[in-house]
């Protein structure tokens, strides 16, 4: 019980230190649909859901995952990886050894980005990261201050919207898990997005009849987008979504 309330106060104190704070200036609401760790059927399916409804995704890739079958689970292969990169979905850092990173030094936490970065520019050429996710949730605010200085975006799993200043060193993400939204409904957090022109990022695993604990079904990731188009939601890539928070009204938007 110690250790569980010790955690809980760690991650509340860490997502209150924000790092590197934005004003939002995005005219409109926004969305994004994230993956996490890329299991084959987020692109499989996931991809194919996403192709259906014309939209684009990020998926956070760690390199240590290719072509491998974990517990059942089947991950990404390089097909799939340069698949996912030529149809225009965005390529984010997940470290390359899934690590538990607010537990690694200074060093090994370089050490990781910088092998995932390799990894990535070793088949995809000149593609950079610009963002990048927690692996498990699990900061600090040291990691949160180292990691937020290379990428443009962090984002954590707190199930919030971004909205007015949003904090890039842990952008808050809401998972497509029952649990999670039991608290935090679909509708209430689209209402919360339209009425403050807030950016609603969701985050899933592998896309399955019978997802893992951390995934979820078609039929969620296909509500959930519907809903946000119904709402007239645009959904983008993270680092899309981020120059219209940045740079929306200005010269130069992206």
């Amino acid at each position: 019980m110690r250790n569980r309330l010790t955690t809980y106060i760690n991650a509340r104190v860490t997502r209150s230190w924000k790092v590197k704070t934005i004003r939002n200036s995005a005219k409109a609401p926004i969305a994004s649909i994230t993956f996490d760790d890329f299991p084959k059927s987020a692109w499989t399916t996931g991809g194919r859901i996403l192709a259906e409804a014309s939209v684009r995704g990020t998926y956070f890739v760690s390199g240590t995952y290719c072509g491998k079958e974990i517990n059942g689970l089947r991950y990404y292969d390089l097909d799939d990886l340069i698949a996912v990169h030529h149809q225009g979905h965005e390529i984010g850092c997940h470290t390359f050894d899934h690590a538990w990173i607010s537990q690694l030094s200074g060093a090994d936490i370089e050490e990781t980005l910088a092998r995932n970065r390799e990894f990535v520019s070793r088949h995809l050429g000149d593609v950079v990261m610009t963002s990048f996710a927690f692996p498990y949730g699990d900061t600090s605010i040291r990691t949160k201050r180292i990691v937020s200085k290379k990428f443009a975006s962090c984002r954590g799993i707190w199930p919030n919207v971004n909205r007015r200043s949003i904090d890039l060193g842990e952008l808050s993400a809401v998972q497509l898990v029952p649990h999670i939204l039991a608290r935090r409904p679909i509708h209430d957090l689209i209402e919360s997005a339209v009425t403050t022109n807030g950016w609603l990022i969701f985050f899933t695993h592998d896309i399955s009849s019978s997802p893992n604990p951390w995934g979820c079904t078609p039929q969620l990731l296909e509500q959930v987008i519907g809903k946000l188009l119904d709402a007239k939601i645009d959904i983008l890539p993270v680092k899309s979504a981020l120059g219209r928070i940045a740079f929306a009204g200005k010269a130069g938007n992206v």
